[in-house]
């Protein structure tokens, strides 16, 4: 049985990362990049600030900040998870794309069929590391924002040209789809 690990309270920012089952690009196959946005918008309102992000064909990096101590880490990413979760199923079932919804099926243990789940979409943990340091953000977003353009990914020229990145934000000064919460400001 998997153990849960809840994150300290602590802590007000947090680099965070969750991946699709099996690392498959679900976000790239459904272009459900929206899906992440729309969260990112739903923490906004609730006063959380996305410091910054990438969203990758398979999985997601943000830096997280919350306005005060006291949050569930834990409740919020599965939230999300679970609300990106219907949306790609809904957009994998509108395309018909039934092998993989089976595969998404067919792995699903008896305990989560039990508990109503139909689906796996996305793995059932999520990475998140503290931030405690200037030293350790500018690490973080470093490594964020070369992730489209490191290792096997090939997304783009440079990390300023990946759409689904806050690289263009902070080089730049130019936003795509999303405006993050400046970390100079915080």
């Amino acid at each position: 049985m998997a153990v849960k690990y809840k994150h300290s309270e602590e802590f007000t920012t947090y680099f965070v990362t969750f991946t699709c089952y099996k690392w498959i690009p679900l976000f790239e196959i459904t272009k459900s990049f929206d899906l992440v946005y729309n969260w990112f918008n739903i923490l906004k309102e609730d006063g959380i600030d996305i410091v910054g992000y990438v969203i990758m064909p398979n999985h997601v990096h943000t830096i997280i900040r919350f306005p005060a101590p006291g949050y569930n880490l834990n409740k919020i990413l599965s939230n999300a998870k679970r609300f990106m979760a219907y949306g790609i199923i809904n957009r994998l079932e509108n395309t018909k794309n039934d092998k993989l919804l089976l595969e998404l099926t067919s792995c699903l243990t008896a305990r989560e069929i039990a508990k109503g789940q139909k689906h796996k979409v996305f793995k059932d943990s999520f990475d998140a590391k503290p931030i405690y340091a200037d030293k350790f953000l500018f690490q973080k977003l470093d490594y964020i924002h070369g992730n489209p353009v490191k290792g096997k990914w090939t997304l783009s020229k440079d990390n300023v040209s990946y759409d689904h990145s806050s690289a263009s934000f902070y080089e730049l000064n130019e936003v795509k789809y999303f405006s993050p919460k400046h970390y100079r400001d915080l």
